[in-house]
């Protein structure tokens, strides 16, 4: 592991940079397929480090790969930057203001997720220069990870399938490698169309769309008790049908995300809520479209990379904060509930009584984890590795007002640095142990056997057509 120091050094030597982009793309706070702010400025940075950039790929007009070099092997750092509706918040501060009433923040964090892996890139780029190394070093901008599952698209356009191994992280409170399966998922609109009329005057003329949706919702929720016990409906009506009471709705919308360990158990889960939405529909004498948004497979974990991975980030050590950036930390915690506060420690009990994560959490290999990335569909491609550093104080959740504000702060900085490090020095580790790359593909052969990757998301969706403020 001889490149840690030299690689550490570069992206230092960046930081500058680095945190001035990771700024910008958290003022930009641009929501899912509508990050062209965001992704203009990502794709300039690079073309200015030499990268060939092509924009507007998979038919998404924020998704692009920026290209150096040439030759096998072809290394991947995939970015994010979208942001989530709703959460406008003021950095810095450790109580609840928004910037913009309603507006939008970066409360997962994308901002440090996609920044830390372009400096990643540009590091692992220098250095293969200035060696004379072969290989290609792309960075993938993938726009509409919240809701949106643009990976998936970009998988379903082939734009990974000649890739060796990718590399990927998350802003998290802790720091860890990401050794988990997430769930599959499948998001999916239910409008149902009915018939207007004076609700007292001549009700039996009407037919209520709303209810429609209402019982659509009773049912859905009967159903949980007959899926599998790891499986998750979500729901949000997004269209109630009006303001007056005295006017039956002749429109109504319920926008549903359904999750399961496995692909097949969302599809059918998935073919039952619509099984149950026709059912409503029956009932109340109104119509119902079911309209496919999105979806995203479940992460194959790569016990290979994963290891590497381990291996480097022990010898990088972690963040280390300032009495002032602890200070802050322990400030923001004190907005936390109990409830909120004592959850981490079931997992990580070694974070007792701290206000920032000052270690590596154990390699202990896969854990499930009951949330979904688009991630996942690369991992079925490709063997991909993913680690967390320590953006974010102890106990603080994802999508809250804590990591809008805690995210643009020092603390935040530190940890996107950070993980650029581990990522850029662990691409080099496995540049220069390529037998630890092919096993690591066959590997993933192995784990998939007869189940070759088939995106979730029909060939005739297109990214993006139905627009949402998914949180």
């Amino acid at each position: 592991m001889k490149h840690i120091e030299l690689l550490s050094e570069d992206i230092e030597r960046q930081r500058d940079k680095i945190i001035r982009i990771s700024e910008q793309i958290w003022q930009f706070a641009e929501t899912r397929f509508e990050e062209y702010q965001s992704a203009e400025l990502l794709c300039r940075s690079l073309e200015e480090e030499g990268f060939a950039v092509e924009r507007g790929v998979g038919g998404i007009e924020t998704a692009f790969i920026g290209s150096y070099g040439s030759g096998k092997p072809v290394i991947a750092f995939l970015g994010e930057y979208d942001a989530l509706s709703g959460l406008s918040q003021h950095k810095g501060i450790a109580r609840q203001e928004p910037v913009e009433k309603g507006g939008n923040g970066h409360g997962c964090g994308h901002h440090l997720l996609g920044s830390a892996s372009l400096a990643a890139a540009l590091a692992l780029k220098n250095m293969i220069e200035q060696n004379g190394l072969s290989g290609t070093v792309r960075y993938y901008g993938c726009p509409g990870e919240e809701g949106g599952s643009g990976k998936a698209f970009m998988a379903r356009a082939g734009l990974f399938d000649d890739v060796d191994f990718s590399l990927c992280w998350h802003p998290m409170d802790y720091n860890s490698i990401m050794s988990v399966s997430t769930l599959a998922n499948v998001q999916v609109y239910f409008r149902f169309k009915g018939k207007s009329a004076h609700a007292a005057a001549a009700p039996h003329l009407g037919r209520s769309a709303l209810d429609a949706v209402e019982l659509m919702n009773i049912g859905a929720n009967y159903l949980r008790e007959h899926i599998v016990q790891d499986a998750r409906l979500h729901y949000a009506i997004t269209n109630s049908g009006g303001f007056s009471p005295n006017v039956v709705q002749a429109n109504a919308e319920v926008l549903y995300l359904i999750r399961a360990p496995q692909a097949s158990q969302v599809q059918h889960i998935y073919k039952r809520v619509c099984d149950i939405a026709r059912g409503a529909a029956l009932m109340t004498g109104t119509e119902v479209e079911i309209v496919f948004d999105k979806a995203c497979s479940n992460l194959m974990p790569s016990p290979v990379l994963e290891q590497t991975m381990y291996r480097v980030f022990e010898q990088l050590g972690v963040p280390e904060f300032t009495a002032e950036e602890l200070a802050y930390a322990a400030e923001i915690r004190t907005t936390l509930d109990e409830q909120e506060r004592a959850g981490i420690l079931v997992k990580y009990p070694g974070l007792r009584d701290k206000d920032m994560a000052d270690i590596l959490q154990p390699y202990t290999g896969t854990e499930p984890l009951y949330g979904s990335t688009d991630v996942g569909d690369v991992s079925w491609i490709t063997p991909t590795v993913q680690c967390t550093t320590a953006c974010f104080p102890v106990g603080t959740q994802a999508h809250t007002w804590q990591w809008v504000a805690s995210g643009a702060t020092s603390i935040g900085h530190k940890g996107m640095l950070h993980a650029a490090k581990v990522m850029a020095a662990t691409a080099a580790e496995l540049l220069e142990h390529p037998e630890l790359v092919a096993k690591a593909q066959a590997d993933l052969r192995a784990r998939l056997g007869d189940q070759p990757y088939v995106c979730p998301i029909p060939p005739e969706i297109q990214p993006g057509a139905n627009k949402v403020r998914v949180q």
